[in-house]
């Protein structure tokens, strides 16, 4: 079986590095790259310590509006699939990349398989939303991290091709924690003890393309006194830097971090101020307190055990939350045992 993977942006390039090397043990992978994300801390950088295969084909497609972007990879997507004729076409997650993925399979015939589908925030604001959604109804196989999203599949009329494979992300973590604690000194590099500090990544286009948005959040994070830690994406600080934006003393700065780095700051974090899905599960993996910087989450089962909780922007529900929140309850086993990528080839062949 041949398989066409698409890929583009940071969380993919975790998503698929426990599926990639689990299919070429037995299957033929050709590997896409649209550029979605490419300075080396956003990519290259995140291939390398994955031990991911150098992509057949980067696209280099860049920034740009969504619907300019969406429409550049697909074209490029379409001819490389037409190139390639493959078995089936594999996307991850909701990005841009996903969905032009997902519309170049569509559109030849490819069966897709969707690898995270189910989710769903129910705010159809959000452009992941939108990408999600449109990917799961083009999708012939449905790879979701757990029964909450076969039953938000099932209230849209999807059962067909539909599996529960566990979180590749998880999977992602339990293979390359030990390493990072192992070998990664960011934490002594910046003079840290762990539980000293809370971390914080900002990068969803609501937050921080709006000026105002991005003040409140960062008005919020002053004034809880915490000290914090912010891996700054490339994004965020040219919107800061366009905003104005000084944070107080309390936040210290620091360039995009690699993944056995994020892993290290996530471990030792005393709780974690995040609007990134897959750092919110990061969260839940490590055992850290999550506030959510967002209104609603396609992470759920996060919030309903309580060990996540949304804030939205508001500056006082901010720094409340860091001041004070932290989970009393158990951490019951929400995205699987670690073994997710077996699951989604063995779908995948047949």
């Amino acid at each position: 079986m041949k398989v066409l993977t698409v890929l583009g942006a940071r969380p993919q390039f975790i998503k698929a590095a426990p599926v990639s090397r689990a299919l070429r043990r037995s299957h033929e992978e050709f590997l896409v790259h649209t550029g979605q994300h490419y300075d080396d801390a956003m990519s290259d950088l995140f291939f390398r310590q994955l031990g991911i295969p150098t992509p057949d084909v980067n696209l280099e497609i860049g920034s740009g509006a969504h619907g300019a972007q969406t429409g550049a990879m697909l074209a490029g997507i379409e001819a490389v699939a037409i190139e390639q004729r493959p078995d089936r076409l594999l996307v991850y997650g909701d990005t841009n990349s996903t969905l032009a993925g997902a519309l170049a399979g569509a559109k030849l015939h490819i069966p897709i398989a969707h690898v995270e589908a189910g989710l769903r925030s129910y705010d159809r604001r959000m452009p992941e939303e939108v990408n999600r959604v449109v990917t799961d109804h083009l999708s012939d196989l449905l790879l979701c991290p757990g029964q909450v999203a076969v039953g938000n599949l099932a209230r849209e009329g999807i059962a067909k091709g539909v599996h529960v494979v566990g979180d590749v992300m998880f999977d992602a973590f339990c293979d390359h924690l030990e390493t990072a604690l192992g070998t990664c000194t960011v934490l002594g590099d910046m003079g840290l003890e762990p539980g000293s500090y809370q971390l914080l990544t900002a990068h969803r286009a609501e937050n921080v393309d709006d000026p105002g948005a991005l003040a409140r959040i960062m008005r919020g994070v002053d004034d809880s006194g915490c000290q914090v830690v912010f891996p700054v994406h490339p994004r965020t600080r040219a919107a800061m830097r366009g905003a104005g934006l000084e944070p107080g003393p309390n936040v210290r700065l620091i360039d995009p971090v690699g993944y056995l780095e994020m892993l290290v700051l996530e471990h030792g974090a005393q709780a974690i101020v995040t609007d990134s899905g897959g750092v919110q599960k990061e969260a839940y993996f490590a055992g850290r307190p999550c506030i959510t910087l967002r209104d609603s989450t396609e992470w759920t089962e996060t919030v309903a055990c309580g060990w996540n909780v949304l804030v939205g922007t508001d500056p006082r529900t901010i720094a409340e939350a860091m001041r004070t929140f932290r989970p009393t309850g158990g951490r019951p086993q929400l995205f699987g045992d670690g073994r997710a990528a077996e699951r989604i080839v063995d779908c995948l062949g047949q």
